[in-house]
């Protein structure tokens, strides 16, 4: 029995007096009304109505019951009112996380963007690793994440995949200079020079011999080895592979003059150290939203999934991978896998 209809059928009666006239504002044929009625009151085992010539007077059970209906009532709508705020994106909760790595800018844009476009939604937004977002998104825990690909996407609908190259953070030893005859006392050798030119793009091949401070590969494996398997591929074998993505880590084994690190230009790079372009641009960053695709069509997703593309592009410097594609850069990625072809 759906109690809500029953009670609101209960209350026109109340309200009319009469069962004609109920179901003529209810738009319902007065047996099926009767009915109803009668269902009700075996459902509660209490005599609603008299019955008389004159219409339907209320019982003293009656009226009792219908105090407690009408604020029933009430909530109920209030109930339906929040359900259909919520269908269409006006008001509810959305999880949603990014990985570590993403800019700050990047991350209190989306924040605000979301607000100031969907104020009566709360964005709870958490930094996960681009494993630990997946395993979140399949357990139902996560509603919406921000990517760094590739990664596994199946079962995942995935928003515009945004790319920036990504350069090289090297420590900043200044312009190298040769020993004429005035040179003073020899000195103990410090830290390695920064390879090339103090200022020009570096070939991967020329870092070879440097340590790489990189991710831990079980936080991302695909793109971890992915971007072991470019530099080989373009000459680097890097000394050592050092996990770490603390920011203060990362920029101590740089300022060290051991290590080097990836990064796109728009990350800020500190004194001592200096972001150099890589040539060929081997090394690509892509970044996308992804939902399972059962939520496809959620309102509050796809907004989600628009603030995050906006952010990018503006606060990250990101262009949408498919630019690329169409341009026919050489190892494009594949916007539906994430992979470098």
């Amino acid at each position: 029995m759906d109690l809500i209809k029953h009670v609101r059928y209960f209350v026109v009666v109340a309200e009319e007096q009469h069962f004609g006239r109920a179901a003529a504002r209810l738009g319902v044929a007065q047996p099926s009304l009767s009915q109803r009625i009668q269902r009700l009151e075996r459902e509660f085992g209490v005599r609603l109505f008299d019955r008389t010539s004159r219409g339907a007077e209320l019982t003293e059970g009656g009226r009792l019951m219908l105090a407690e209906a009408r604020p029933l009532l009430e909530r109920a709508d209030a109930l339906e009112g929040t359900a259909a705020r919520v269908r269409s994106g006006a008001a509810g909760l959305l999880r949603a996380a990014v990985p570590p790595e993403l800019d700050s800018t990047v991350v209190a844009a989306l924040v605000s963007g979301f607000r100031d476009g969907s104020p009566g939604v709360r964005l709870e937004l958490r930094e996960r690793a681009a494993q630990a977002q997946l395993a979140e998104l399949a357990a139902g825990t996560l509603d919406a994440g921000v990517l760094r690909h590739p990664v596994d996407v199946a079962g995942l609908a995935l928003g515009e995949v945004m790319c920036r190259p990504l350069g090289v953070v090297v420590p900043d030893d200044g312009p190298a200079t040769e020993a004429g005859p005035d040179v003073g006392p020899a000195t103990e050798p410090g830290p390695a020079r920064g390879p090339g030119p103090a200022d020009g793009p570096l070939a991967l091949a020329e870092l070879t011999g440097r340590d790489l401070v990189l991710f831990p590969r079980r936080s991302g494996p695909a793109l971890h080895d992915e971007i072991l398997a470019t530099c080989r591929r373009h000459g680097f074998e890097p000394g050592t592979v050092i996990a770490g993505r603390d920011p203060a880590f990362v920029t101590g084994m740089v300022l060290s003059g051991t290590a080097v690190a990836f990064a796109p230009r728009e990350r800020e790079v500190p004194a001592g150290a200096a972001w150099r372009e890589l040539t060929g641009a081997p090394l690509l960053e892509r970044v996308s939203a992804a939902w399972l695709r059962s939520r496809q069509g959620d309102p509050a997703v796809e907004l989600f999934a628009a603030v995050v593309e906006e952010a990018l592009a503006e606060y990250g410097g990101m262009i949408p991978v498919a630019q690329t594609v169409a341009a026919g850069r050489p190892g494009a990625p594949v916007p539906r896998l994430g992979f470098t072809v």
